[in-house]
């Protein structure tokens, strides 16, 4: 990579270019181009496959086709029969993913960056974007895979000079330029690039309050999205650069809103909100908007828009037709689910379940049949090299069983999503009461001035999967539904607090569009949220807490309760503002942490804001999650002891404290 280019073109974003020789110097040659796109995002570390189901009423008498999805061996696969295909048409070609690699499964936990990668590193890519979980460990991890990786990973709107691990880092660019031959293409700079042949722009966009969502990002500098989008796109346009694609990790609703405000780009192949674009009320998966969606830009331009779902999933392929004068004809393609080509009639997966030959003929019938999914095979050397180097560990690492669960406990963020109805999320509700069962514990309450927790709160961001048929390994927990690390915070707040912190988060859920991570799920709190506006404004019709002797009674705005999240929500990040809010001053607050047989509580003083970086400020040592005989990771801790101890079948609660009813959509 340039130098020159790292150190300069980071901050084109915020300063421009004043090139006085623009009019004069020579252009990229202006010229038709068929472009393919293959694109990911929101992979989360998914190297193995992800297993799924699909139904249709005309399939097996409408019965769900259990089966598994994508995996990283998968999506090279995929990604491999795009380029044969680009290369047999000699049309060009780029593989781009949307952000967020890191993150989301036990192999990340045990690996950090560094099987991201190698894996990463393997698939062929052109560029990434730089996502917010990038920053869940600390700048020189992230370095250390920036330096490693062979493809860019990219953020325009970023300016990482003042941090120490990150203002040397390879690979880190805002923008990388690819000169394309036919299927054949070379990446340039604007000092290096010819004048011969087509230029295409891959400019990179990372959320601009990534320090509300991402607390650990050193003395880096974010700006805003729309702002620089302009200014980079003005700089490419000066230089002769008429194909834009802007490679972001800022979820669909802020990739519409760059379109309909910023002429000039052609193409977002976006993430974060892991939206798997189309239509897939055949697989019973709903309809989830047009792949492509075309925006109207303010000078009567388009700009399409695509994204790929979550998990490694599927692939999006989108095919775009540039006119001679860089402006799109057409854009077109679609998402596909890569399916496994074994078939189940049961979620336990078990062999007496496998499909008879003949029902499996009609599925893969079926299947054939349709254009959103596909059996595909897995790179056979991708898939050798995972199990040979990285998963005899993983393996090892699920330590003991602590529970059965004899059918799967669905996680959706949101209420109503993925099928589900207005409760939502089954496995939020356990967190919570994992959460408020273990603060309310002897062993915590004798460390914090409390004697009662009354309320458990949960970000659906933080809870990451669902929960699978069969043995419940600890691993499960620690490794994959809470992997984060996050410890237990509990503190004391005003009713109007919790009032204001649900109503602000569920209010900004409502937009279909929305990154629902700030979703609130709750324990000894129940509530009922009626939309009256669509995807715009609701009420209350039900706000109750579960008083001492097991009645539920109102809500009351003057009460100070004491509730008990994570450390990670109780600083107010993910749109949790009025947390944040209440602590500004003071706050009667104590992070907890694990020790070998006891727990450790640490007084917080207050919460302050720099920007959008929210930072506890202790009234004395704060936790040190690398000393010896300290874990930090009290929110798995806390759900593992509950699970282990209060349910040995787990299943689905009876009672649920979530009701979101939305108008129709």
């Amino acid at each position: 990579m340039n130098k020159k280019l790292i150190a300069v073109a980071i901050t084109i974003g915020l300063v421009g270019c004043n090139s006085s020789d623009s009019d004069t110097q020579d252009r990229p040659l202006q010229s038709e181009l068929k472009l393919s796109i293959a694109h990911i995002n929101d992979t989360h570390s998914s190297f193995d496959e992800v297993k799924s189901s699909f139904v249709n009423d005309y399939l097996l008498k409408g019965q769900p086709v259990y089966t598994s999805f994508g995996g990283h061996p998968r999506l090279l696969e995929a990604a491999n029969i795009y380029r044969q295909q680009a290369e047999d048409e000699d049309q060009s070609m780029l593989f781009l993913h949307g952000g967020d690699a890191w993150q989301g499964s036990a192999y990340f936990k045990l690996n950090k960056g560094k099987m991201n990668a190698d894996i990463l590193s393997q698939m062929g890519l052109d560029a990434m974007a730089m996502g917010n979980h990038e920053f869940d460990l600390d700048n020189e991890t992230l370095a250390e895979f920036l330096n490693t990786v062979n493809f860019p990973v990219l953020g325009a709107n970023m300016d990482v000079s003042a941090d120490a691990d990150l203002s040397g880092a390879n690979n880190l660019l805002p923008y990388t330029l690819f000169a394309f031959d036919g299927f054949e293409k070379e990446q340039v700079t604007l000092e290096t690039m010819p004048y011969d042949r087509p230029i295409v722009a891959v400019v990179g966009m990372v959320l601009e309050d990534m320090q509300s969502i991402s607390p650990e990002t050193g003395d880096v500098e974010f700006f805003g999205e729309i702002e620089t989008a302009k200014k980079v796109v003005a700089e490419l346009q000066d230089h002769g650069i008429d194909k834009i694609v802007l490679l972001t990790h800022l979820g669909l609703s802020r990739d519409i809103r760059i379109a309909e405000n910023v002429d000039g780009i052609d193409v977002i192949v976006g993430g974060h909100s892991h939206t798997l674009m189309g239509d897939f009320t055949d697989l019973g998966m709903g309809d989830n908007g047009e792949y492509a969606q075309i925006v109207n830009t303010p000078n009567g331009g388009k700009t399409c828009i695509v994204q790929a779902g979550e998990k490694a999933q599927a692939i999006g392929h989108a095919n775009i037709h540039f006119d001679v004068n860089g402006n799109i004809r057409t854009c077109e393609g679609g998402n596909t689910l890569l399916s496994s080509d074994t078939f189940y009639s049961d979620n336990m997966r078990e062999d007496d379940s496998l499909l008879s030959q003949v029902d499996k003929e009609r599925v893969e019938v079926f299947i054939e049949d349709q254009k959103n999914i596909e059996i595909t095979d897995e790179d056979e050397q991708l898939r050798s090299h995972i199990d040979t180097q990285y998963k005899p560990e993983l393996d090892e690492a699920y330590g003991e069983t602590i529970s059965y669960i004899p059918q799967e406990i669905v996680h959706e963020r949101r209420p109503n999503d993925g099928g589900t109805d207005e409760h939502g999320s089954r496995v939020a509700p356990i967190v919570g009461e994992g959460w408020l069962n273990w603060a309310n514990s002897d062993a915590v309450l004798s460390e914090v001035p409390f004697s009662q927790v009354d309320i458990a709160l949960v970000g659906a961001g933080g809870v990451r999967n669902s929960l699978e048929a069969g043995d419940l390994l600890e691993g499960h927990i620690s490794l994959e539904l809470l992997p984060f690390s996050n410890y237990m915070s509990i503190m004391e707040v005003q009713g109007s607090v919790i009032k204001e912190l649900l109503s602000s988060t569920i209010t900004t859920s409502l937009k279909d569009d929305e990154h629902m991570g700030k979703f609130p799920y709750t324990a000894g709190l129940r509530y009922v949220f009626n939309e009256k506006v669509a995807q715009t404004s609701g009420e209350f019709e039900v706000l109750e807490v579960l008083s001492g002797d097991g009645d539920w009674v109102a809500l009351d705005e003057n009460t100070i309760y004491t509730i008990t999240t994570t450390n990670y929500n109780a600083n107010g990040n993910d749109g949790w503002d009025a947390l944040a809010d209440a602590q500004s001053v003071s706050v009667e607050r104590y992070d907890v942490v694990g020790k070998v047989n006891s727990v450790e509580a640490y007084a917080v003083d207050r919460v302050e804001k720099n920007g959008d970086s929210l930072t506890a400020i202790y009234t004395g040592q704060k936790p040190d999650c690398d000393a010896s005989g300290i874990s930090c990771s009290t929110d798995a801790q806390a759900v593992i002891e509950y699970i282990e101890s209060e349910h040995p079948v787990l299943e689905d609660f009876d009672e649920l404290t979530v009701t979101l009813n939305l108008l129709e959509r």
